[in-house]
């Protein structure tokens, strides 16, 4: 198992499915994890559950990232705080949910790295961010232009961070994952003419669980993944690459 001891790691989206079972992980490992998400309430759940310390901020907002990750002592960071928007065509989106979606997922996730990577960079001791990107940022997916839009722009920002933040030795890489069959997705992934399609054109066949998708986030946080950087590594049962 991967040794995070002594390292002090922020996730943000530590509410929701994904967030939640990363940050049980590197508590696992030995990490001192910063539990982050839109309201203390929120983080209750998984704070009980791991002893990891709650932290709050909208990340659509600089000013409460930057108070909020200001003298903080960062080792790494995962940007997995998100949000799904709609399921629209480029004719039918509404462009007040697509700008939205852009502040959180894409503009979030760069301020976060922006403050966190200054910590990092003032500490001296590398480092390495992992950004929770979507197999829609590689594929073209029915309704999600806003989404998939989103994700293709965190997928460049995790390019460009890993080239202008490896002098430091930060790492930075994203991952790619298909769904995860919570409740928030089966709206619409669970409709029989949406999933039966999907999951034929994907070799395994089946949707990805929480733990299919914080196994690979630790890998790419930990010294195993010492040489990587600047990837986006598809954690989608095939679907992208067939």
């Amino acid at each position: 198992m991967a040794d995070f001891t002594e390292k002090t790691i922020l996730v943000t989206g530590a509410s929701g499915g994904i967030g939640g079972a990363t940050v049980r992980r590197l508590v696992a490992a030995g990490a001192d994890v910063i539990a982050a998400g839109s309201t203390l309430e929120g983080l209750e759940p998984i704070v009980a559950d791991t002893g990891a310390t709650p932290l709050a901020f909208d990340l659509t907002s600089e000013s409460e990232i930057r108070e909020a990750l200001e003298g903080l002592d960062l080792w790494g960071v995962v940007n997995c705080g998100g949000w799904g928007g709609e399921i629209a065509s480029p004719v039918d989106t509404d462009i007040a949910v697509f700008d939205k979606v852009i502040a959180i997922n894409a503009r979030g996730s760069l301020l976060v790295t922006k403050y966190a990577a200054a910590s990092m960079i003032r500490l001296g001791r590398g480092g390495a961010i992992v950004n929770v990107s979507s197999q829609a940022s590689l594929v073209a997916l029915t309704g999600h232009i806003s989404y998939g839009s989103s994700k293709a722009a965190l997928d460049n920002i995790t390019r460009v961070s890993a080239l202008e933040l490896g002098q430091f030795g930060i790492r930075v890489n994203s991952v790619n994952p298909t769904v995860v069959m919570t409740p928030m997705s089966a709206w619409y992934w669970g409709r029989p003419e949406i999933e039966g399609p999907t999951l034929e054109r994907m070799p395994l066949g089946r949707w990805a669980t929480e733990d299919d998708i914080a196994g690979p986030i630790v890998f790419l946080l930990s010294d195993d993944a010492a040489m990587i950087t600047g990837a986006a590594l598809p954690i989608d049962g095939g679907y992208t690459n067939v």
